[in-house]
């Protein structure tokens, strides 16, 4: 059977899903300072909840969308995601000329539930690949992905006003014209993929009976336990970062004062920073070092890292700072696609996607927890979230050293 509808539809996913994701990126930014702006509450909470609420939305939608694009189709789903992005950035842009906390807020759900069509998107390059091409497919998930990421607050940079100019809407203006160019791209250049041959996209939000036969092999317990303080760390400082640095009237203890188009350039590096050392290092060494080594060390230089960003805040250095996030991306790097390989290796062959979703699941209450954790933390002590963190990536270089010493692959072990 003929497997790809259409030549060039894996490009146009490329385009609609990096497209999608620089409109993120250029929101996700200054996201937390327009809402510091509108909000009353000085504990940090309802900020918390802000961030999380993106990811606490794609935890519960995606397998939704997935079980209806195994009805009616990917197509429209995804036209349905990116119209829904349209909406909802747009909304955002009014939240901010409104001074409405509430209408941000809603803003975010609704953009959670839109991008949780990701998983679609995955599910269209399965239905559009055979198995021996579908890991150079999904790798182009990753790549929009890091590339959104990059570009995202490049757009958001341009979009931001100075830091003595009141919070624009352009920034979610924007975020919601690249949407519509990614919807016209979708409805005029992406064909149908879904065929009587079509793996199933949707599955259950949280399967428990699931979690405990993965949690039952010792091995994969443990690589869990760090992918999931790996992603709480990571999460606890992506979301507390603009607030750290742009500093200002809400955060008067904070050293630094960066202006809202800085902030915009300083996430632009770490996408940056993120694509070069998994593309240009972290790549070239899988497979000649084992994962847990590999993993094991990125934890170590993420302790530095976070060690590195309470010093350069205690003395006001930015380019201390600087150097912080450069070791803090390098080791989440180096950390995250090993600690996956690693779970990959020890698991069962037939059951290997089992225990995969079970880790997917684990990375994303783990990212909606420290999400809604940092900004809280933050608010209490300028340390308190950074400290969390590296206490935490230390346990996760115990846990990975303990996991890759004692535990063996699946192969080993039959």
């Amino acid at each position: 059977m003929e497997k790809s509808p259409r030549k060039g539809s894996l490009l146009v996913i490329f385009l609609t899903v990096f497209i999608d994701l620089l409109g993120f990126g250029i929101v996700i930014p200054l996201l937390p300072i327009y809402a510091d702006d509108m909000a009353l509450d000085e504990s940090g909470w309802q900020l918390g909840a802000l961030m999380a609420s993106f990811s606490v939305m794609q935890f519960f939608c995606a397998p939704l969308w997935g079980r209806l694009s195994d009805r009616i189709g990917r197509r429209p789903v995804l036209m349905v995601g990116l119209a829904s992005s349209i909406v909802f950035y747009a909304m955002f842009g009014i939240s901010t000329v409104m001074q409405s906390f509430w209408l941000l807020f809603i803003s975010r759900i609704g953009a959670g539930m839109a991008g949780a069509t990701i998983s679609t998107a995955q599910a269209y390059i399965a239905d559009t690949t055979t198995l021996e091409k579908r890991p150079k497919g999904m790798a182009l998930i990753g790549m929009a992905f890091g590339l959104g990421f990059t570009f995202g607050p490049l757009l958001g940079f341009l979009a931001a006003p100075d830091r003595a100019s009141a919070p624009g809407p352009w920034p979610g203006y924007v975020a919601a014209g690249l949407s519509a160019i990614a919807l016209v791209l979708a409805i005029f250049l992406l064909p149908e993929s879904k065929h009587a041959g079509s793996e199933k996209a949707g599955h259950k939000i949280f399967d428990v009976a699931r979690f405990r036969q993965a949690m039952s092999v010792p091995s994969v317990a443990l690589v869990l336990l760090a992918i999931f303080v790996c992603i709480f760390s990571f999460a606890n400082f992506e979301t507390t970062l603009s607030l750290l640095i742009y500093g200002g009237d809400r955060l008067p203890d904070s050293p630094f004062e960066f202006s809202r188009r800085t902030v915009c350039l300083s996430f632009a590096y770490i996408g940056f920073t993120l694509a070069l050392v998994q593309g240009g290092i972290v790549r070239r060494l899988a497979g000649r070092i084992h994962e847990g080594t590999l993993a094991a060390s990125g934890a170590l230089a993420e302790v530095l890292g976070f060690g590195l960003v309470i010093v350069a805040t205690m003395i006001g250095s930015v380019g201390l700072l600087f150097g912080a996030l450069t070791v803090i991306v390098a080791g989440f790097s180096f950390m995250q696609p090993s600690l996956n390989s690693l779970l990959s290796r020890r698991s069962d062959p037939e059951r290997q996607g089992l225990v995969l979703g079970v880790g997917q699941s684990v990375s994303s209450l783990a990212r909606i927890l420290g999400s809604a954790f940092g900004i809280p933390l933050l608010k209490f002590q300028l340390a308190a979230p950074y400290l969390v963190a590296a206490s935490l990536m230390l346990l996760g270089m115990v846990v990975v050293t303990i996991a890759s010493r004692r535990g063996r692959d699946f192969a080993a072990e039959s």
